[in-house]
């Protein structure tokens, strides 16, 4: 069998890097099934330090259940002091639609955060079937969902900065600079410019205006003389 590599994009692309080094982040993490939720954060943690991130720039938020998320990570974006805001929490299937009500809220409310306050969320709130589910996410079989959440909060943080960067600097370095500077620099010279032509035209018409007063008296000389 063949692996076939796919072709290389003709253009450019804007990439994230994992690299936490001068980034803060909050952790948003629910108590509710803690036995899941613990063994999340201490993953989500070690995501942000393996990928250069300080323990003074990671907060911790705790919250009673996951219904509680959106609202918390909503409050610490809004103060724009995280690059980004990480979710976690387990939500299990019961025999009631609690679930489906408690799950659609949740991520509907994570999503409208990040998109009305522009800091990037990254979603590790587990949706799970049965506690067994829920413990094979959680860093037995499937991984841990928590770490996955870091990365990906770590990537997206740099992502934005990156796509912010360049139009402010456009903005103040670029375009904005260079109309202001040529505005600054060239007015001057326009307006000596415009003062050396008024002055250079005011001396024409004086010059202009003495040599009519002097051509008058000596055609009447010459007429007197003719007579």
């Amino acid at each position: 069998m063949k692996v076939e590599h796919p072709a290389e994009p003709q253009f450019r692309a804007l990439e994230g890097k994992l690299d936490a080094t001068r980034r803060r982040f909050a952790i948003v993490v629910a108590r509710f099934n803690e036995f899941i939720t613990e063994r999340l954060l201490q993953s989500a943690c070690d995501g942000l330090l393996r990928t250069g991130a300080a323990k003074k720039d990671v907060a911790i938020v705790r919250v009673p259940g996951a219904f509680e998320i959106p609202s918390a990570a909503r409050t610490l974006a809004l103060t724009e002091k995280y690059d980004a805001i990480i979710c976690l929490g387990c939500l299990l299937r019961g025999d009631t639609a609690h679930y489906d009500v408690i799950v659609n809220e949740v991520t509907r409310g994570i999503g409208q955060s990040a998109q009305e306050t522009g800091v990037p969320h990254a979603f590790g709130v587990l949706t799970c079937e049965t506690l067994e589910q829920a413990i094979d996410r959680a860093g037995l079989k499937m991984g841990n969902k928590g770490f996955e959440a870091a990365l990906a909060a770590v990537e997206m943080a740099s992502l934005t900065r990156a796509i912010r960067l360049p139009a402010s600097g456009v903005g103040k370095t670029g375009v904005g600079r260079l109309t202001s500077d040529v505005g600054q620099e060239q007015a001057p010279q326009f307006a000596q410019n415009d003062k050396s032509k008024i002055g250079k035209s005011k001396v024409k018409t004086s010059k202009e205006k003495l040599k009519s007063r002097n051509d008058k008296p000596k055609k009447a000389s010459e007429t007197m003389r003719r007579k």
